[in-house]
C-alpha cells in the first residue's frame, strides 16, 4: 500500500515556500547555476527547483542537503543566538526569511497598500521595491535598509532592474 502523503497546513507550506526562496535567494547571491548546485547536493535539478518552490513532497533529507551543497547550515537557534543575530551590524548580502515591515522604514512607506501585514516574504518586498522605487527617497534609506535591498537586488533583481 503507498505511503499518504503528508499532511501540511498552511502554516507548514508557507515556511517551506519561504526556506525554498532563502535557498534560491542564496545559491543566486552565490552565483551558482541550478545544475551545478544540484550536482553538489547529489539530487536532479528538477528535484531542486522543487526544494526551491518549498514543495513538501521533497524529503527533508533532500532540503539539507540542498542547504549543505550551499554551505547553509540547518538548525534550530536559541532566543539568544536569535536576538544576537538580530542586533549584527553587518548583514550584507543577507535575506531574512519573513521581512519585517518596522525594520525597513522605506518599504513600510512603499507597502502601504498591504493592510494588516506585518512581515512580506522576500519575493513580495523585491516586488514592492521594484514597482515603487520612483516614490522612494534614497536619501533616507538607512545602511540596515541598502543592505537588504543590495542583497534583494542580486537575488531577485538581474540586470535589468530599475532598483
Amino acid at each position: 500500500m503507498p505511503a499518504k502523503p503528508p499532511v501540511t497546513t498552511s502554516i507548514t507550506a508557507d515556511q517551506l515556500i519561504v526556506l525554498g526562496e532563502q535557498i534560491r535567494a542564496h545559491r543566486k547571491a552565490l552565483r551558482i547555476s541550478a545544475t551545478t548546485a544540484a550536482e553538489a547536493a547529489g539530487m536532479s535539478r528538477v528535484t531542486l527547483h522543487r526544494i526551491e518552490k518549498g514543495e513538501p513532497a521533497v524529503t527533508m533529507g533532500a532540503y539539507v542537503n540542498a542547504m549543505a551543497a550551499l554551505g547553509l547550515n540547518f538548525g534550530l537557534v536559541t532566543s539568544a543566538e536569535l536576538i544576537e543575530s538580530n542586533n549584527a551590524v553587518n548583514r550584507e548580502g543577507w535575506i531574512p526569511a519573513r521581512i519585517r515591515l518596522r525594520d525597513y522604514p522605506q518599504l513600510k512607506q512603499l507597502a502601504w497598500q498591504v493592510h494588516g501585514a506585518e512581515t512580506l516574504s522576500p519575493t513580495e518586498a523585491w516586488d514592492i521595491y521594484e514597482r515603487n522605487w520612483r516614490h522612494m527617497d534614497e536619501q533616507a534609506l538607512t545602511v540596515h535598509e541598502r543592505q537588504l535591498i543590495d542583497a534583494l537586488r542580486l537575488a531577485f533583481g538581474g540586470n535589468d532592474s530599475h532598483v
